[in-house]
């Protein structure tokens, strides 16, 4: 691909000379002077405007804009992009939905812009395909308008999916500003897309088609598995890097002090965290169904009669099924009522998402009394805390491609928390059967994982415990090395 630059300045050449071709015909032809000259003119300011747009300062190659077509806070990838690109002296220009709270850091640092947009609707009248053509017209406009009256950027790094109509738009501004157009691709939409709609949808294939036509117009493209990267080569000609997510150094074994104050937090909202109590218990003690704090000393203890904190995290979308956790959990229910040595549940769903409303239908209808399940939405600086405070991990994240991987799997690996893993293509890369974690493929499988998982608990001298110390021996990279090594050269290349 020609770089952009040259092609906007071919652009931009082409319009001054039309412009001067137009003033030497209408002084030699019977064409109205004035509708030539007004063309002429028009010709000319369309130069000077070309010209403005791509008119570089000394500081235009240390600006970067971060484009997301989603919630920023729900996008933790990209605000660990914006971050590390502050820390490297870039002045970032984060463009996204503004629908929740982004992490403190983000927040906190002066290098990093957040310019929020909205999230439009359509025409909400007429059939469907109106509405979803009317919401990408004026999408492109609202994201044309941003990118184009911000300073100039040296580059626009988007995540992609959602990419209809991002990518194309910040192609196009890339063409005529003279940047260059980084993709970061973390699935592909048009799986996405088939799983409500099915892969011959008239949609789907339109998406897929956009996808495949514009993404090999990005000068440098980024992917989350080698199974992608090798895809994306194969299949459409795209040459990309694979950056591997990596847990921050946020995510890792939380304190006890730091699990109890969350808990005390938790539990004034969500009964599930709350102590029963009993009448001959100290009333001075600080309690959670988890822990308690001595009043003398501060002294925070695990209570050996606790329940084990099972969580999974979610944004609530057809690419994981639900119904198979809570199948598992009323297998387990159905354990304990048995007569098995097993530990309470307190199962705790964490996210936001379409489905979130369908799910917690069904969980209000289930019958458990040893398994307690909750739904709460925590604050991004909370959740890192609630994973290192966990004692196993559930992902139902199966890939729509086959070709991402759960990025709450290498969170809780951050925090040295074992995983049951529902299966699927690329999962080896991130999960190692009967090392870090179990890989299951149906809620019967899952429930006998719990089960054998969870035996002998709370000790650390079963399986869980080994998982967790094959966790702590075998870290790998933080997410600022991995950065570094495959990032940068690529943003500070020119």
């Amino acid at each position: 691909m020609a770089a952009p630059c040259g092609c906007s300045a071919l652009l931009a050449g082409l319009a001054l000379f039309g412009t001067v071709l137009a003033v030497f015909y209408a002084a030699d032809s019977d064409v109205a002077c004035p509708a030539v000259c007004l063309a002429a003119v028009a010709g000319l300011l369309l130069t000077l405007w070309g010209f403005r747009l791509r008119r570089r300062d000394g500081g235009t190659e240390r600006r970067v804009c971060v484009l997301v077509l989603g919630d920023i806070g729900r996008s933790p990838r990209m605000q660990y992009h914006a971050l590390s690109l502050s820390k490297h002296g870039y002045q970032v220009t984060f463009v996204g939905f503004l629908d929740s709270k982004p992490h403190q850091d983000v927040l906190n640092e002066g290098k990093i812009q957040i310019v929020p947009i909205a999230e439009v609707k359509g025409v909400l009248v007429g059939p469907k395909i109106l509405t979803y053509v009317s919401k990408v017209f004026l999408q492109s406009l609202q994201l044309l308008f941003v990118l184009l009256t911000m300073e100039l950027q040296s580059q626009i790094l988007m995540q992609n999916p959602p990419g209809l109509p991002g990518i194309a738009v910040a192609w196009f501004v890339c063409v005529l500003r003279g940047s260059r157009l980084v993709i970061d691709w973390h699935n592909y939409g048009f799986t996405i897309m088939a799983l409500s709609l099915g892969p011959a949808h008239p949609v789907v294939r339109l998406a897929k088609w956009y996808e495949h036509f514009f993404g090999p117009l990005a000068t440098n493209n980024l992917c989350v598995t080698n199974a992608m990267k090798d895809d994306l080569q194969k299949n459409w000609g795209v040459r990309a890097t694979t950056l591997y997510d990596r847990p921050p150094s946020i995510f890792r074994e939380t304190p006890l002090k730091l699990q109890h104050e969350l808990f005390t937090r938790l539990a004034d909202v969500y009964p599930h965290f709350q102590d029963a109590g009993s009448e001959d218990e100290d009333v001075e003690v600080e309690r959670t169904v988890f822990s308690v704090r001595d009043p003398a000393d501060g002294t925070v203890t695990l209570r050996t009669n606790r329940p084990a904190l099972l969580i999974s995290s979610t944004s609530w979308t057809e690419d994981e099924d639900f119904s198979i956790l809570l199948k598992a959990l009323e297998d387990y229910e159905g354990f304990v009522q048995g007569g098995a040595s097993l530990p309470s549940l307190v199962c705790v769903i964490t996210g936001k998402g379409p489905q979130k409303e369908h799910y917690k239908k069904i969980i209000d209808t289930l019958r458990l009394e040893h398994v307690k399940i909750c739904t709460p939405w925590l604050e991004a600086e909370d959740y890192p805390v609630l994973l290192g405070s966990a004692d196993l991990g559930v992902c139902l994240h199966k890939s729509s491609s086959g070709l991402d991987l759960p990025m709450k799997v290498v969170d809780m690996f951050g925090c040295c928390l074992p995983v049951c893993a529902i299966s699927f293509h690329c999962l080896h890369e991130l999960v190692k059967h009967e090392e870090n974690g179990l890989i299951f493929k149906d809620s019967a499988e899952l429930s006998q994982q719990l089960k054998c998982l969870l035996s002998e608990f709370p000790s650390s001298d079963g399986k869980l415990g080994t998982f967790r110390k094959n966790l702590r021996t075998s870290r790998g990279q933080r997410w600022d090395d991995n950065w570094d090594q495959n990032v940068l050269p690529l943003i500070s290349s020119r």
